[in-house]
Parts: structure tokens; C-alpha cells; sequence
């Protein structure tokens, strides 16, 4: 139901960067560790005299995102101080970017983009309910000092839905470009959304942040109940306060956290350990290198395979969402050499059979599924060796047990059936014992025909070609 609010909704999201070591050290960058505190040293837990050191790699990875996403790129940057007191910020600040981000501008997904800039990560948290340790928080400094990029959109997202689409596309081009693996659920990308509604025409409404939003689907459901709720408390007289809520997983709802600090309180200053960055004087990092070195990105690729191979959006954005579904594809299409046919053909039974085998085994597992066996699959289909039964059956081997589809076929009589003299016994058997659907065929009843075709299927075991016997049973019927 229409309402006179218009919600408007801005992210900020960070995301752990796939880097040999540290933004600042030489420690670990190893996101799978589980033994705590190992990948430390005296620069990433603040120990007085210690100096940072900005990793080159982490620094290139935001400057080929915002080459990607069409950003303007700094000329020149450089870090700051953000200051605030917790126990996971040894420092007692954070070394971050404020005034010269290396990012500005930029569209994806068709949301515009602020801002794309470099931090380090903090250490990691856990509160302890059970056991010895039971009302204590243990911190973890693994993560302190991670690469950490942080995007903000600008305030120009009105739904649930596109908020959700840009959080998958940001997450796609991360893993397209090496940045980063950016799991969720492992919190190596972290989505914040600010919203506001406002029934004055161009003002906005007041701003709140919600934080703990760890899926695709927490995002959607945190903006729509959050829009619902402000929209609720401004009708019943109420009035909406900037504050920090998080997102409650089983109750489905938000909830205050903390009342929102201005970035005044964090006294931000130009790092003074930390050189200044004239980009253009480093020639690998000039904007014509990163975007020479660009490889095809999430929007080339689904462009890409509906031009060439005419494949609906949906498939194409199926097939493209993720980096090993893609190179899948492109290896059968390869090995069906581009022929547009066989390769929409192939895209069919990878979006409906495929996934709904995937889907059925809990995970995906290209890397052991044979691009060449599949492209084989699809043009035994094809020619017709294989009926759509068969062609199913023989996918679910394939990723079971591997093996060539030809000798699975045989080996399980799945081959299609097409030897006429084969068919015409197994017909006049049929015709034999179905009298009542003989007359009603002759009588006219188009219907009483794919009755019979359904019996000599049944007859040969499903290996009949349905095409061959319905061509003799309309002649034998004659």
C-alpha cells in the first residue's frame, strides 16, 4: 500500500582485503586462523615507538575497485587519526582516511557512490557467557590491523530491494577483482545502512544507523522493518532520534544499540607516521594501468553472454554470480565451440538440472565437474542419443561419480531408443493392449495419441524417442 513516505537509505560497507600481510605490518593477513592472538606483533598491538608501514597491494586493490566502478581516483591521499577508546583499538585510534579518501564518485548497480576509502581493521571480540570465563570478553588482535576498505554510498536508495542488490553486486566485484572473499558470515564484509523517511518533498527525514546486518536477506528485511517502524512512530505522534540499532536475526526486528556519535567526536588528523601519497608519481597505480589490468567485470560478462548467446537476464545473472559458476560456463562454451544453439542449450540444464542437483547436495563443486563431459552431455541431448529423462539422469552421475556420459548412458541403458524396428514391436504391443485409446485416437481425440506415446515410452523404459513413436504410432494407425 502506497504511503506519503519516501524512505531514503545510504550503506556503508567495509570489507576485509585479500592481502599477504597487514595494512600496516608485516603480520599475517590470514582470515582462517582460529588460534588466537598468533598473527601479532608490536606494530599491530600499539607498542609505544613501534612506526606503520602502508601496504602497496591493499592501497592498488581500492584503486582497481574504483576503477572499476568508474570513481575518480586520488591524485593525492593520505591517512588520519580517528580516535575512540575500546578495547579493540590498542591505539586508542584507528589509522583511517577522512578528507582525501583515494576513492570519490562511482556508480554500481546504479547507486551512486561517496566515497571508497583505506583502514585498518580492529581486533575481535567475544563475549563469554559460559565456562571459566564466563562474564569476561576475550579480544583476539588476529584481525587488528587487516586491510580494511570502507564504501559509502550516497543517499539515494528508496528500497529494501535495491539495497540488497547493491550489497551482491559490491560483493561480486570484490571476488572478480582478487580484492577479497567478502563471506558475511565469516564477517569479512560488513553492511551498515542509514535511513531516514521524510513526507516534505526534497527533505530528508532524521538518520538511523543499523548495524549487525550479516546477509543479503538481514539487509533486506533490517530496511523494511526499519522504514516500517520510523513510519509507524512519526503517524502515532512519535518522533524518530539518530541513533545506532542492531538488527535482531529472530525476532526480525531492530533495536537501540547506542545514540549515533558525529565525527567530530572522533578528532580526526592527518597521521603524522605515515607519508603523504602522490599517486601518479607510482606508474603502476596510474588510472590507464589499473584499468589496462581490469579483467572482465559482472556487468561485461552478463552482457557478454546475452549478446552472444541470447541467454535471459535471469540465466545470465545466474550463471555470473559467482566466479567458478562463470568460468564453468565458459569452459563448456568453449568446448561446444560458441555454436549459439548448444551453448543456450547447455545454459538451460545449468540453471535448472545442475543447480537443482547443487541445491539438493547443500554445496556447489564445479571445480570437479568435467566442462568437457557436460559440453559431451549436451550434445548427446541435442542430437537427440539422449532424451530429457536420460540427459538428467546421466547429470546426477556425472557430478556424483564423473566418467564420460556416453559410457554412463550405456552402462544404464539410458541411450535413446531410434532403431525403428525395435520401436515398431514395442508399438504393436501397445496398440495391442490399449483398444479403448486406438478408438478414441481414430475417433479424433488428439489427446488418446500422447496417451499411447506415454505407453511405448513406458514400454522400451523410457529409452523410446518420443518423436520417432509418434510418427509410427500415427502410421500404424492409418
Amino acid at each position: 500500500m502506497a504511503t506519503p513516505y519516501r524512505p531514503t537509505i545510504g550503506l556503508e560497507i567495509h570489507a576485509e582485503l585479500k592481502t599477504r600481510t597487514k595494512m600496516f605490518c608485516d603480520c599475517a593477513n590470514d582470515p582462517d586462523e582460529t588460534r588466537p592472538n598468533v598473527n601479532i606483533c608490536p606494530v599491530c598491538m600499539a607498542h609505544p615507538g613501534t612506526l606503520p608501514v602502508i601496504n602497496r597491494e591493499a592501497v592498488r586493490h581500492v584503486l582497481r575497485l574504483g576503477s572499476a566502478v568508474g570513481g575518480t581516483l586520488a591524485d593525492f591521499s593520505e591517512f588520519d587519526r580517528k580516535s575512540y577508546f575500546y578495547p579493540d583499538i590498542p591505539k586508542g585510534y584507528q589509522i583511517s582516511q577522512y578528507a582525501h579518501p583515494l576513492v570519490t564518485g562511482g556508480t554500481l548497480a546504479g547507486v551512486a557512490i561517496t566515497r571508497v576509502h583505506l583502514e585498518e581493521d580492529t581486533a575481535r571480540s567475544t563475549h563469554v557467557s559460559a565456562g571459566e570465563s564466563a562474564g569476561k570478553s576475550l579480544i583476539d588482535f588476529n584481525r587488528a590491523g587487516i586491510p580494511l576498505m570502507e564504501l559509502v554510498t550516497e543517499p539515494v536508495i528508496h528500497d529494501a530491494e535495491t539495497a540488497g542488490r547493491f550489497a551482491r553486486e559490491l560483493q561480486l566485484l570484490l571476488r572478480t577483482l582478487g580484492a577479497g572473499e567478502a563471506n558475511l558470515e565469516k564477517g569479512e564484509m560488513r553492511i551498515e545502512a542509514n535511513i531516514s523517511v521524510s513526507n516534505e518533498e526534497g527533505k530528508f527525514g532524521t538518520k538511523v544507523e543499523v548495524k549487525n546486518l550479516n546477509s543479503f536477506r538481514s539487509v533486506e528485511r533490517a530496511v523494511a522493518f526499519e522504514i516500517e517502524r520510523q513510519e509507524a512512530l512519526i503517524e502515532g505522534g512519535g518522533k524518530v532520534v539518530q541513533e545506532t540499532r542492531g538488527w535482531n536475526e529472530t525476532k526480525q526486528e531492530t533495536f537501540h544499540q547506542r545514540f549515533k556519535e558525529g565525527s567530530a567526536d572522533y578528532r580526526y588528523f592527518p597521521e603524522p607516521d605515515l607519508p603523504k601519497l602522490f599517486l601518479s608519481e607510482i606508474p603502476e597505480l596510474s588510472p590507464e594501468a589499473l584499468r589496462a589490468a581490469l579483467p572482465e567485470l559482472p556487468w561485461e560478462r552478463r552482457a557478454r553472454y546475452a549478446q552472444t548467446y541470447a541467454l535471459k537476464e535471469n540465466d545470465a545473472a545466474y550463471i555470473g554470480a559467482t566466479e567458478e559458476r562463470a568460468a564453468f560456463f565458459d569452459a563448456v562454451a568453449q568446448a561446444l565451440e560458441h555454436s549459439k544453439e548448444l551453448v543456450t542449450l547447455a545454459a538451460n540444464y545449468l540453471v535448472s538440472d545442475l543447480a537443482g542437483i547443487y541445491a539438493k547436495r547443500g554445496t556447489e563443486s564445479y571445480g570437479t565437474l568435467d566442462p568437457a563431459a557436460f559440453a559431451a552431455l549436451i550434445k548427446m541431448t541435442h542430437t537427440g542419443d539422449l532424451s530429457s529423462r536420460g540427459a538428467k539422469d546421466v547429470l546426477t552421475i556425472l557430478v556424483e561419480s564423473g566418467g564420460a556420459p556416453e559410457a554412463i548412458a550405456k552402462k544404464h541403458n539410458l541411450l535413446q531408443m531410434r532403431d525403428t524396428e525395435a520401436l515398431h514391436s514395442a508399438i504393436r504391443g501397445v496398440l495391442a493392449e490399449e483398444a479403448k485409446a486406438v478408438e478414441e485416437y481414430r475417433a479424433g481425440k488428439e489427446a488418446a495419441l500422447q496417451y499411447l506415446i506415454g505407453k511405448g515410452m513406458k514400454a522400451t523404459k523410457g529409452a523410446g524417442d518420443p518423436n520417432i513413436l509418434k510418427e509410427l504410432i500415427a502410421k500404424e494407425l492409418k
